[in-house]
């Protein structure tokens, strides 16, 4: 089982999605996201299978948590660097977002 200690060590943070692409060669429908994390951290990439519920239109500003600290992941011939997090609903991944604007690069406390 999971400690509370086990959770403190994510460092999981509010990203701005600045740019999406169509992530054409993953296995898996995907998009490649750029994410703003403000000063501290600055932009980092990432590969999300999010295409059915968004297009790439309804992302660009969209404030997002992801996971920061994790090891860069190549995804094809892309370097995924952040975990972008989401819950599986029934029509597919769905972001969690928080529910007001906050500053790029917040930190889930």
């Amino acid at each position: 089982m999971a400690e509370f200690k086990d959770f403190m060590k994510l460092d999981i943070r509010v990203g701005k999605i600045t740019k999406v692409d169509k992530f054409v060669k993953a296995n898996d429908p995907a998009y490649k996201l750029w994410l703003d994390f403000g000063k501290e951290i600055g932009e980092r990439k990432s590969s999300a299978q999010i295409t059915d519920l968004y297009t790439p239109e309804d992302l660009i500003g969209k404030q997002v948590l992801a996971v920061v600290n994790f090891p860069p992941k190549q995804i094809a011939d892309f370097m995924s660097e952040v975990l972008v997090l989401g819950v599986y609903g029934k029509n597919g991944v769905v972001l969690i977002e928080p529910d007001k604007k906050v500053e790029p690069g917040s930190r889930l406390g």
